[in-house]
């Protein structure tokens, strides 16, 4: 087992990572930028260093900065979070140079995974079903038409190293493909330094559905349920649920076991999530892999009654995984709402500021996952995710009435700051979120004036 963990992270999972290092008896390194100078992660942990000024390019992307902070520190091991380098093949190899253990899965998996379109060849080999697309990347307008033309549209024009919602477009007519192929491709390459992309059929009215899976160094894996992530904004995830509502016994099954096998076909190691999209016919097509842990972990953690950080960890320091599947019985309904520092009465964009005032739920079964606290500020220049609020109840309709009271004891104002507190709560008492019939189109329904009193949280400044 190695000793110390730097952790190339910041915010809530900075913190969250620290925690379970801590309970496994492990030394914890956190790295912050001149920005996140009084992060509370800074506090708790053992040692921390500073990596560079406020950009995440200077600082949390800067590789060479994070392995000198390792190598200064004596870290054996690194745990990279979501986000930044945390699906970066360069750095996980860069790790395993240094002698340093990357708390992932091999840079040659990350990379296999990571490529969309090599991904979908993996699992359309592995049986797992796919939606009708491209064979490999379109490199121009001409053979993107010729390809929409036979799949169909409406179509989604994809980048092969995006994610998080990012670099995609839906085109609805031939007549708009190659301005918004044209588009894609140049922010695929401004965001990505890749601006390669792919075509997928593109379906209006689906559910987004994911499995969560964990695999060791020895072939062996598991599948902990399935979280419904259809509540969406801009294609971004705003809410998370396990179960996911209405799903038939079977259908689950046959998703976790698809996710399984396509895990260990490709030597996955460690904790990964598989995306698929559920049409409203019962069919699911594989999207893609996420080859991290993820934001929404916590509903997984709260019904299973395991740890992942600490799988995680366990795993990368060559144990063997001590789960087996036909253990694994999930108990009850967590749900997860995320508060981003945003302003939904104008598009959801960034309003960050100052925590003059910061009140977080409690009470029984609801945990909060945060870094932030009174006083404190949300950086602008990194994701505005400011809170995650996740309730688990023996059931979805009482985990749901959890987390509307939960939301309703949230409170953060201060100048200049903005949550979407609100338009979560107005998600919540939509007719077709409480039945557990909506899909991805739901929150684009929503509209500003039914968040009732969006100003709530505005600047008191």
């Amino acid at each position: 087992m190695f000793t110390t963990v730097l952790i190339a992270n910041r915010g809530e999972i900075a913190l969250r990572v620290a925690r379970t290092c801590r309970e496994l008896g492990l030394r914890v390194v956190a790295v912050y930028s001149t920005e996140d100078r009084d992060a509370a992660v800074v506090d708790l942990a053992d040692e921390a260093v500073c990596i560079g000024p406020g950009p995440a390019r200077a600082s949390y992307l800067n590789m060479s900065a994070i392995l000198e902070a390792a190598r200064r520190t004596g870290a054996d091991a690194v745990h990279p979070g979501y986000g930044f380098l945390s699906e970066v093949p360069d750095f996980a190899e860069a790790c395993e140079a240094c002698g340093i253990t990357f708390v992932g899965p091999p840079a040659a998996v990350i990379e296999r995974l990571g490529d969309k379109a090599a991904a979908r060849a993996a699992m359309a080999a592995a049986g797992l079903p796919m939606l009708p697309g491209s064979d490999g990347p379109v490199q121009c307008p001409d053979l993107a038409a010729q390809v929409a033309s036979r799949i169909g549209y409406p179509v989604i024009v994809k980048a092969v190293a995006g994610g998080g919602g990012r670099g995609m477009q839906v085109v609805r007519e031939p007549a708009d493909l190659v301005r918004q192929f044209r588009e894609v491709k140049s922010a695929a390459q401004s965001l990505f330094g890749d601006d390669r992309l792919y075509l997928e059929r593109y379906l209006p009215a689906a559910r987004h559905v994911e499995v969560q899976i964990l695999c060791d160094q020895y072939g062996n894996g598991v599948y902990l349920g399935l979280r419904d992530c259809s509540a969406q904004r801009r294609r971004q995830k705003i809410i998370e649920e396990t179960p996911a509502p209405g799903l038939p016994p079977e259908l689950a099954r046959q998703m976790g076991e698809a996710a399984l096998r396509g895990a260990l076909a490709t030597g996955y190691v460690g904790a990964g999530t598989f995306e698929f999209l559920v049409d409203h016919d019962g069919g699911f097509h594989f999207m893609e892999v996420n080859c991290r842990i993820q934001v929404e972990h916590p509903v997984t953690e709260l019904t299973h009654g395991i740890d992942l950080v600490r799988e995680q960890l366990l795993i990368a320091a060559g144990e063997r995984l001590t789960l087996r599947q036909e253990d694994l019985a999930p108990r009850g309904a967590a749900m997860e709402c995320r508060i981003n520092a945003e302003d939904p009465s104008r598009d959801f964009v960034p309003a960050p500021g100052r925590l003059a005032e910061l009140r977080l739920p409690a009470g029984p079964f609801v945990r909060v996952d945060t870094d932030a606290y009174p006083g404190g500020r949300v950086s602008p220049a990194y994701d505005p995710l400011l809170a995650k609020v996740v309730v688990w109840a023996p059931d979805r309709p009482q985990a749901l009435l959890r987390m509307r009271r939960a939301l309703g004891e949230f409170h953060a104002a201060g100048p200049g700051l903005a949550t979407n507190r609100d338009f979560l709560l107005a998600v919540l008492d939509h007719p077709q979120f409480i039945e557990g019939t909506h899909d991805t189109s739901l929150v684009a329904g929503i509209t500003c004036d039914a968040a009732r009193g969006l100003t709530e949280e505005a600047s008191i400044g």
